[in-house]
């Protein structure tokens, strides 16, 4: 009669260590499976730190399994593993393997990115790269046990959960709004001035903000501009309010599709009391640069201040400091970034099927740049040279240098190069940061918890060649799970 092994395993045969994970809350949870015989429940316990997070551990034999959990007395399955139906039910299922080819021909449930399980010890080292490329540093990347990437996310949504936007606002300082009245060229020349790329647009009439002027609708104007069938002068621009611009052409307000058309869209702002989660998650599906911070002090919204802009740098900035000194209970944080793969890279050492990184020539001209800035939906362009190693980077607001010295009105679209332009503005712009593949999530979020760098080119050592980009956005999306 055969022994019997660990964890109903038989002798002889090799148990693998699993940790299986339910991340969705409640009070009692265990789980069950065919890997022991669904004879009885497991106690699954609290992640320290992250009470909506249960987990245990088993060791179990190789092969095809089946589980389910027991959650506050209600059976339930984890809808983004793999499951099918069985004779328990709606079961979520995992194959696993001691070696690649033991079983050929058997296909095995690809455990998708965010999975809430992961194989300890002997098992990790057995998984398939998620990764597949020719760079064996690049295949031999550390990788986060799905545990720790839920707990580091759940902390993250809970201090941003915690913290309001009223934190955000400097001891000191000034927030600059533009009158709906003004012309359009005061109100460029203003942003360029002030170095900010958008500001809120005040009604006086209305007695309201009601919206929100940015570099991108400088660009539609000088688009306009140099559309021969334009009704729009020079001339008129001195004079033509933003008013006017708003009710004639429909752009303000708006947000630009990837075919460089306007959709309708509200004013996007935030309240002082307003959580920073819903803060960041309003900046990110809006995609805009950042949201005004309106209070009121009367029910009906009148008599509103503008307190703040709120962006992602400046709620990076208060998670950074809130981590600094505690980034080991993030576990996610000493990765590097090549590890987690995030923001844009290029195809060559980038997922499959990603779209592809939009980089630029120094003799390219400004229009292309523009309609490219438009048609791949990026605030910023890597500026390359044959070799695609770095040399600047052009980025949506310092197109609002071509106000200064009404510059717009002497220049040629088609025929001023990306080069002159970035020394056209080159006395206000970011100089271009950069970081590499090897640098940790930590040092990168710290990079960008700088006012002003919304985003780094990530760059191989010493020859400089651009291998991707970075932003504000990606980094968001990664923490909080929306990648």
């Amino acid at each position: 009669m055969a022994a019997a092994g660990e964890s109903g395993g038989i002798a002889g045969v090799v148990l693998i260590p699993m940790r299986f994970v339910w991340p969705f809350g409640g009070t009692n949870v265990f789980l069950c499976g065919s890997f022991n015989r669904w004879s009885h429940l497991v106690q699954m316990s609290p992640v320290e730190g992250c009470p909506t997070v249960f987990q245990a551990l088993c060791s179990i034999p190789p092969g095809y399994h089946q589980f389910k959990f027991y959650v506050d007395g209600e059976w339930r399955h984890d809808e983004h593993q793999p499951h099918a139906t069985g004779e328990f039910g709606v079961v979520n299922t995992i194959f696993l393997t001691t070696e690649a080819s033991c079983m050929p021909g058997t296909p095995s449930p690809a455990t998708p990115p965010g999975t809430n399980m992961d194989v300890d010890d002997q098992a990790r080292r057995m998984r398939t790269q998620v990764y597949v490329t020719d760079d064996p540093i690049i295949d031999a990347a550390p990788r986060i046990s799905d545990t720790d990437l839920v707990v580091s996310r759940h902390r993250v949504s809970a201090f941003l959960t915690k913290h309001t936007a009223y934190e955000l606002l400097p001891e000191s300082g000034k927030v600059v709004a533009l009158d709906i009245d003004l012309p359009v060229k005061q109100a460029f020349h203003i942003l360029y001035e002030q170095g900010i790329p958008t500001a809120p647009l005040w009604d006086f009439r209305q007695g309201r903000f009601v919206g929100v002027l940015s570099a991108m609708d400088f660009i539609l104007i000088l688009r306009e501009l140099g559309n021969h069938g334009s009704n729009l002068t020079e001339e008129e621009l001195e004079t033509h309010t933003i008013a006017a611009w708003k009710e004639g052409k429909a752009y303000l307000n708006r947000q630009i599709d990837g075919h460089g058309k306007a959709i309708s869209r509200p004013l996007v702002h935030a309240g002082p009391l307003d959580n920073l989660k819903d803060v960041t998650l309003k900046i990110l599906q809006h995609d805009v640069a950042s949201v005004p911070v309106i209070h009121s002090s009367s029910e009906d919204g009148s008599f509103p201040q503008l307190l703040h802009m709120a962006s992602l740098s400046g709620i990076l900035k208060c998670l950074c400091r809130y981590f600094r000194h505690c980034s080991t209970s993030l576990p996610v944080l000493q990765l590097p970034i090549y590890a987690i793969r995030i923001g844009t890279w290029i195809p060559e050492i980038g997922e499959p099927n990603r779209r592809p990184l939009a980089m630029l020539k120094p003799s390219d001209t400004l229009s292309s740049a523009l309609n490219l800035l438009i048609q791949a939906q990026v605030s910023s362009i890597p500026i390359v040279d044959d070799n695609d190693s770095l040399l600047d980077i052009y980025s949506r607001s310092e197109i609002t240098a071509l106000a200064k010295d009404k510059a717009y009105t002497h220049i040629n679209l088609n025929e001023m190069t990306i080069h002159q332009a970035l020394q056209l503005g080159q006395d206000s712009c970011q100089k271009c940061q950069m970081c590499l593949p090897s640098d940790s999530l930590h040092q990168v979020m710290e990079r960008l918890a700088n006012p002003g760098i919304r985003r780094l080119v990530i760059v191989e050592a010493g020859s400089k060649c651009v291998k991707g980009i970075v932003t504000l956005g990606d980094v968001f999306n990664f923490l909080l799970g929306y990648n």
